[in-house]
């Protein structure tokens, strides 16, 4: 059992995930985290700083106040790591996590390039893992990250067609579509080296609202509610994809708009190959 003394702190295990350690010292924090749930714990949440940031916050990236955020980013202090030479500001995630705050708070975000942590510490249940990033994710937006006009059918059948080659599901905007709730955009991203579709809603009563879409062999599982991040999850999956549904809307609300969804997303399904 690892004691207050010899827990890691969160410098020495970032440093651990960016590969910064000697081997003697990433042997010794290895064998932590498979001693320590606390240990294992912190190093999974300190993984989780690789979601792309820049897409959900892209609407506000070109009026952000740029002199104003350089201010901010000089004002941070480097303190240089006595192991290895001077490094650029943004060398490790340290300093990234540092820039990523003042950011933050000027209003942009930062892009990571996909979603995701470490194969060797996450957890056994995919599922619930990808739930879980996804949550964190989206709980970042606010309805400013979504403003814009709601793109027209040409436009939303466009970035639709291009999930439909990684994703191997062919979904139309009449089958995605939320009855009250605006189409924002379609994403494709990533998550433990798979492709992830991320369609974005803007429900004008509680805010924003996403349908995310992974490839799964898990198997068929009826549709379930589960809380995250203080919203409402639905989640249910067939022979071939996993789905989830999150926002905050009430959960009875969610239930009734992702069983829609359900439906018309495996009845389209269905009839493409009749």
């Amino acid at each position: 059992m690892t004691t207050k003394q010899t827990i890691p702190s969160d410098e020495d295990l970032t440093a651990f995930i960016d590969g910064e350690l000697t081997a003697e010292e990433a042997a010794r924090i290895e064998a932590m985290v498979k001693e320590d749930e606390s240990v294992a714990g912190r190093l999974e949440l300190l993984a989780r700083a690789s979601l792309p940031f820049k897409q959900a916050f892209a609407p506000l990236l070109a009026e952000a106040p740029r002199e104003k955020l350089q201010a901010m980013l000089a004002a941070i202090p480097v303190q240089e790591s006595a192991k290895s030479s001077p490094a650029p500001v943004f060398a490790s995630r340290r300093r990234f996590l540092g820039a990523l705050a003042a950011s933050l708070v000027a209003g942009i975000a930062i892009d990571r390039a996909v979603i995701g942590i470490g194969a060797r510490f996450s957890a056994k249940d995919e599922n619930s893992e990808w739930r879980a990033v996804i949550a964190d994710y989206v709980s970042l937006y606010t309805p400013e990250s979504l403003v814009g006009p709601v793109p027209g059918r040409d436009d939303q059948a466009a970035q639709l067609a291009g999930l439909d080659e990684k994703l191997g599901l062919s979904l139309s905007p009449e089958a995605v579509s939320l009855p009250g709730i605006d189409f924002k955009r379609a994403l494709l991203l990533q998550y433990d080296g798979k492709p992830l579709a991320q369609i974005a809603y803007l429900d004008p009563e509680t805010g924003p609202m996403a349908l995310c879409i992974v490839k799964s062999d898990a198997g068929g599982k009826a549709p379930d509610l589960e809380s995250r991040k203080g919203m409402s999850v639905v989640y249910w999956s067939n022979a071939t994809h996993a789905f989830m549904l999150i926002g905050h809307a009430a959960a009875d609300r969610m239930t009734a708009i992702a069983e829609g969804v359900r439906v018309r997303v495996e009845g389209f399904e269905q009839t493409r190959f009749l």
